[in-house]
């Protein structure tokens, strides 16, 4: 049996989220360790923390935020048979996830919030078009 495009995608678009929330908790562990922040002094968003930490809370919540949409819609077409929608630009989305995500923990400077936003976008139009045509499938 072959995998699909789609379910690989979808795996991946997890295993990306998850490895964000596990750099930032290796990272938090070492800060703890080295005495340098208390373990019970961590915000959702890592405010108080450096700049790099900030970005890297932000791309795992936008991780989070978009695995119910994108995955959900991913999820559909797997679980409907109809990945034949989503097959064809399942890596693009992923590729421009994992993309958005290394340019914000990069930078937040104009330039950079730019390019991200442009990969958003990316995954913007491919869930629209996935959403439409599966609904339109679905009928």
């Amino acid at each position: 049996m072959t995998t699909s495009s789609s379910t690989i995608a979808l795996a991946g678009f997890i295993t990306w989220t998850l490895l964000l929330l596990v750099l930032m908790e290796v990272i938090r562990s070492q800060l703890v360790l080295r005495g340098k922040v208390r373990a019970d002094r961590f915000t959702p968003d890592n405010a108080g923390l450096s700049p790099f930490m900030q970005r890297l809370a932000r791309a795992h919540a936008n991780g989070v935020e978009g695995l119910p949409v994108f995955g959900g819609l991913l999820l559909v077409a797997i679980a409907t048979g109809r990945s034949a929608i989503t097959d064809p630009l399942a890596y693009l989305f992923l590729g421009a996830r994992i993309f958005q995500s290394l340019v914000h923990l990069v930078s937040v400077g104009p330039v950079a919030v730019t390019i991200r936003f442009s990969a958003f976008a990316v995954q913007m139009g491919i869930g629209l078009y996935w959403a439409i045509a599966l609904l339109v499938s679905l009928r």
